[in-house]
């Protein structure tokens, strides 16, 4: 376990401009390093190390796999990578992703836990949906300190909100405020480590493994929660869910991890898109009746020319009836959304 401090700091949406902001805020004498993970496109170069060097007084950059952990650096999560921290080292790697994110704030988080228990001082910011809620969790749960900016001032408020409806976290404050709060934290004299955690420490480590390609089948990742009803929707494999005080979320047996609102997310999706596929499938089928009824038409066969074209409505009225589902329930879910969006600004 590491007898000095480290800051994670967790951002999505909003928060290239809150990281600015944070950063810039900091003294040049500041020495404990920072590790952030924003989410940015997989497949387009960052430039935030760039951005955030240039704005504040610390040196950011993407570290390399293996690199030596540095007092004073900001270290950023390249795209389409997990960054973990192992001891006094950083793990750059591609392993499962959480949520359908890579890089995840959760695996971050949950690495810190494990490796530096107590001594960790864990930061969420701006974002949307709900990463970073579970390694805020483990972050508390081995003794470390939780801060959340204020949803009322961030400029998308559903990250810090769902840490706040599962974490009871040590500090709630605007963004212009954290700053200060960070220099006054790691000026303390570092917190002792919790007992009676084994079980956990033990967990945080095969997840913080799974992130960084293990094999999380081969080292028991199924005896770490309840079997589920649910198949993996990256890769339909068989899923455990994990419970963290009110928290529920879940992994499979390769690797892939989902919050419980993520979960609910991609079972919508899938269940949309089979849907159109069912409208394909539909007018596929009516396509077909209307050519067999104009064969048989040109072939002066009433009978059968009207028995095939009252099948061919009967599926008209059947598609139009689904497609008309689909449009009222598409228009619900997103007005439900943009509701729920409103409410907690």
């Amino acid at each position: 376990m590491s007898n000095s401090h480290v800051i994670v700091i967790g951002s999505s949406a909003g928060g290239v401009t809150a990281l600015q902001q944070l950063v810039a805020d900091l003294p040049s004498d500041f020495k404990v390093p920072i590790f952030i993970v924003q989410h940015v496109a997989a497949d387009v170069k960052s430039y935030l190390p760039e951005i955030l060097t240039q704005k504040g007084p610390l040196p950011a950059c993407h570290p390399k796999d293996g690199q030596l952990i540095l007092p004073g650096n900001i270290y950023l999560a390249p795209p389409d990578h997990h960054i973990l921290i192992e001891g006094g080292h950083i793990l750059v790697k591609q392993g499962p992703k959480e949520n359908r994110f890579r890089p995840s704030i959760d695996a971050l988080f949950r690495s810190a836990a494990y490796s530096y228990g107590p001594n960790v001082i864990g930061v969420i910011l701006t974002g949307m949906l709900d990463d970073g809620s579970s390694g805020m969790w483990s972050v508390q749960r081995m003794g470390g300190t939780t801060i959340v900016q204020d949803p009322i001032e961030a400029m998308y408020p559903s990250m810090p909100s769902s840490v706040l409806q599962y974490v009871d976290v040590d500090y709630l404050l605007p963004l212009d405020q954290i700053s200060a709060l960070l220099i006054e934290l790691t000026n303390k004299a570092m917190r002792a480590e919790q007992a009676g955690l084994e079980d956990e420490k033990q967990r945080l480590k095969l997840e913080t493994s799974i992130a960084a390609q293990g094999n999380g089948f081969e080292n028991g990742v199924l005896q770490i929660g309840e079997p589920s009803h649910f198949s993996c929707p990256d890769c339909g494999g068989a899923m455990v869910q994990i419970k963290e005080g009110s928290l529920l979320r879940f992994r499979c047996h390769t690797g892939h991890g989902f919050s419980s609102g993520s979960l609910l997310h991609e079972v919508k999706e899938t269940t949309e898109k089979k849907l159109w596929q069912s409208v394909r499938s539909m007018e596929e089928s009516i396509m077909l009746l209307n050519i067999i009824a104009n064969n048989l038409a040109e072939k002066g066969n009433e009978e059968a020319t009207a028995d095939f074209t009252s099948k061919a409505q009967t599926a008209t009225n059947s598609v139009n009836a689904l497609r008309a589902y689909l449009y009222e329930h598409l228009m619900t879910q997103t007005s439900a959304e943009i509701n729920s969006e409103i409410t907690e600004s």
